[in-house]
Formats: structure tokens, C-alpha cells, sequence
């Protein structure tokens, strides 16, 4: 698209996946273009932008190149790392009413991300990396087994492996590596606990809105359920005092961020990762479904300089939860139709059914986030009726899809 027919005065959105879609709808809802920037021509969100430049988030400069003499009114990203930087650098040469904070790249560096963390006199614990795959195999192994091994840069469970004994560290960095964009790999003791993440909206430096969830696992490390947690007051205040610590340390004083975190038995929070910039896996409408905010909302006033807690507010305080669905395959697949859809709707206690993936689309294993082709959302005054109310779905919900094979003569 030329740069003549980009609207002038639009909301700049820097990804266009599925779960950037919200962010395009909150922005239509109010009556303010958009311009999407994504590299691939499919990309979900394409259709709900007033224009779209098939250009990679990662690259500034040919952004603005494109841009040409249109001037956005505001610069936002959502639910991926890759865009960053991007939106920093954007933010910078426009003078956008909201500036993504250069500090909070710490937090997409694991092994910088641990220095923040012990900056701010948090329970750390042993790890080690480096670029040389040797060199982190050797630390490693002195460290106290078993050991998650994953890129430094890496997100959404690309490249992760649980390593249990020493010989089994070599295969686990190199393919940690084909996922590293720099090569370097951290191995980490793991850490028993509760599995949880907690998800911050700042005003100030100080939280307008925590949430704190609980993850179950399909097998490794790919999230397949994520719960709100009721915690005790000492509790919740416990992490979040923290994550409004780190959030500070990083930079961000106005804006979402999130962190994965266990809580051990001797009620101690270990921080795992940081993901600086707003949850993906449908998270922002599971806060909406909990406690009737509007993180998007919040975050795309917050990118063109309006106010912003309005959207913040609690109007209720429920119980929520989101199903992630994969494909049923263990290898690649072509997805031919979905079953129980509308029925799964109008499960009580069901508020959303969001489809990802339409018949003919390729469907890989669901081994990482982003292979996800679905996912289904319960509200409710329990716990119980919640997980209830998504089983009960998830047994009507069936993706059929079928195996590819390579044809005859095809190597």
C-alpha cells in the first residue's frame, strides 16, 4: 500500500496475529484508523486494520520509510516480543504520546532478566549461560539437576527442554539454539511449586490492576489451561510487591507486564520470566471475564495519551479460565472441519469460543503457544462451575484433522 492511501492520525499496531485482533477491534469501537504492520500476507488480524503493511515489526527504519509523510497518532504493540524494540524506536522519532521504555529490553534477555531480579534482592536461583554451546553445557552441569534448558531470547515455549542428567545437556542447547536469534542458550535448576503468572496494568509505577493466574501444563511446557487464583491478601500482596518492584526496575512505570513465577511451599516466590508488554493466550479477555476491565482498552488510551483508568475499574470479581485447544496430531495436519462449536457456546457459564485456524489451514503439534488453533473462556462465582463449564466444552469442542502425507515420488 502506498503511503498516500495510509491514513493520517492512525493507531500504528506493530503485529497482526490473532492476538493482536483486540487491540484493531477496542481501536474500531472508538472510531480511530488503524494501520496494521505485519510481514506475512495472511496474517489474522490484517482484515480488521483500515490499512496493512506487509513489512516485519522488527524493522524500524523501513517502517517509517513506508509510513512517509503520515504521521500516526500513536504507536502500541501487543502480545509478541519481536516488536519491541520497533516500538520504542518508533515511539522515539515520532514523539508518541507513549514511548515503550528502552530498560525493559532486560526483560526479554533471560540472563539479564536475572540480574534485574537480583537488583531487586529477590530469591533467585542457579543458573548459566552463554553463547558457546560448549561453555554452557560445562556450567550446567555443575548446577543442581534437573535443569530447564531454553533460548536466552526465546518466548512461547520454542526451545524448551527439561533435562534431568548431565549427558542429555548437549542435544538440549542445540535445540535451544535453532530457536535463539542469537545463539545463546541458559540453563536453569527448575523450581518446584505452584506454576503461576501474574499480570500487572501500572499507573505510576503502582498497579491499577493485578491478576493472578494458575497454569496447567499439556506435557513439557505448553500452557493448556490458565485459572485465576484467589490468593490470601498476604499473599497477593507478597507477589505483588514484587512485580511492581521489577516492573520499576525495567522501566515500566504506565502499561502492562507480566511475569511467570512459582510459589514454593515455604511461600517464597521465585521469578522465572518477564514478558514486558501485555499477556497473549486470550488473557486480556479472561480479565475482562473476571473483573470486567479492559486492558485494551487501557493500553491502546494509554498509546495515544489519554487517560486510562476508566478502564482499569473492577466492576466484579469472579472466577475465570481459558482452554487452549491444539491439534489432536502429533505431526502436521491440514485442518478439515471443526465439531461441537455452537454447541460448546451455549455451555452455561461459557463466554467465548474463539476459533483460530478454518478448514484447509495448516495445523502443526501443539508443542508451542503459537501453535494453538483455539481456545474457549468460562466465568463464574466458583472454581468448580468454572472447570466444569470447560470441560464440558472441551468434550464438544473436536477439530478434525487430517495427517499429511508426502506424496509418491516426493522425498
Amino acid at each position: 500500500m502506498s503511503c498516500d492511501q495510509l491514513p493520517q492520525n492512525a493507531l500504528l499496531v506493530l503485529g497482526a496475529s490473532e492476538e493482536h485482533i483486540p487491540l484493531y477491534q477496542e481501536a474500531r469501537r472508538r472510531g480511530i484508523p488503524t494501520i496494521a504492520v505485519d510481514m506475512r500476507a495472511d496474517a489474522p488480524a490484517f482484515p480488521f486494520a483500515d490499512a496493512t503493511l506487509q513489512i516485519s515489526t522488527r524493522g524500524a527504519d523501513v517502517i517509517a520509510d513506508a509510513l512517509g509523510d503520515v504521521r500516526p497518532a500513536g504507536i502500541v504493540g501487543g502480545a509478541s516480543d519481536a516488536a519491541l524494540a520497533t516500538w520504542h524506536a518508533l515511539g522515539l522519532r515520532y514523539d508518541a504520546p507513549y514511548v515503550y521504555p528502552k530498560k525493559a529490553f532486560a526483560g526479554l534477555d533471560k540472563a539479564a532478566f536475572h540480574a534485574v531480579v537480583a537488583s531487586c534482592g529477590i530469591t533467585d536461583y542457579g543458573w548459566a549461560a552463554s553463547s558457546d554451546p560448549d561453555e554452557v553445557v560445562a556450567k550446567a552441569a555443575g548446577l543442581r539437576f534437573p535443569l530447564v534448558v531454553k533460548p536466552v531470547d526465546g518466548s512461547g515455549s520454542k526451545g524448551v527442554t527439561r533435562v534431568n542428567r548431565p549427558d542429555d545437556l548437549p542435544t538440549a542447547v542445540a535445540h535451544a539454539r535453532v530457536h535463539s536469534a542469537s545463539q545463546t542458550v541458559i540453563a536453569e535448576e527448575f523450581v518446584q511449586g505452584r506454576q503461576l503468572t501474574i499480570d500487572l496494568f501500572l499507573r505510576d509505577g503502582r498497579s491499577m490492576m493485578t491478576c493472578v493466574k494458575e497454569q496447567e501444563l499439556a506435557g513439557g511446557f505448553v500452557v493448556r489451561r490458565i485459572s485465576t487464583v484467589h490468593l490470601s491478601s498476604a499473599e497477593h500482596d507478597h507477589l505483588e510487591t514484587r512485580a511492581e518492584r521489577l516492573c520499576r526496575a525495567l522501566g515500566i512505570v504506565d502499561g502492562p507486564a507480566n511475569f511467570d513465577l512459582v510459589l514454593g511451599a515455604d511461600g517464597r516466590a521465585r521469578i522465572i520470566e518477564a514478558n514486558p508488554r501485555l499477556s497473549g493466550d486470550s488473557i486480556p479477555r479472561l480479565h475482562t471475564a473476571a473483573y470486567g476491565v479492559n486492558v485494551v482498552g487501557a493500553l491502546v488510551a494509554l498509546a495515544l495519551g489519554e487517560p486510562f483508568d476508566g478502564h482499569l475499574v473492577r466492576t466484579r470479581n469472579e472466577h475465570a479460565a481459558v482452554e487452549l485447544i491444539g491439534s489432536p496430531l502429533v505431526t502436521d495436519g491440514e485442518l478439515v472441519a471443526w465439531e461441537g462449536v455452537a454447541e460448546a457456546r451455549d455451555v452455561p457459564g461459557i463466554t467465548d469460543v474463539v476459533l483460530y485456524a478454518k478448514p484447509g489451514d495448516l495445523v502443526r503439534p501443539h508443542d508451542q503457544s503459537g501453535h494453538k488453533i483455539g481456545m474457549f473462556l468460562a466465568a463464574g462465582r466458583s472454581a468448580a462451575g468454572v472447570s466444569s463449564a470447560l470441560e464440558t466444552a472441551g468434550a464438544l469442542v473436536r477439530p478434525i484433522v487430517r495427517p499429511l502425507t508426502v506424496a509418491k515420488g516426493e522425498s
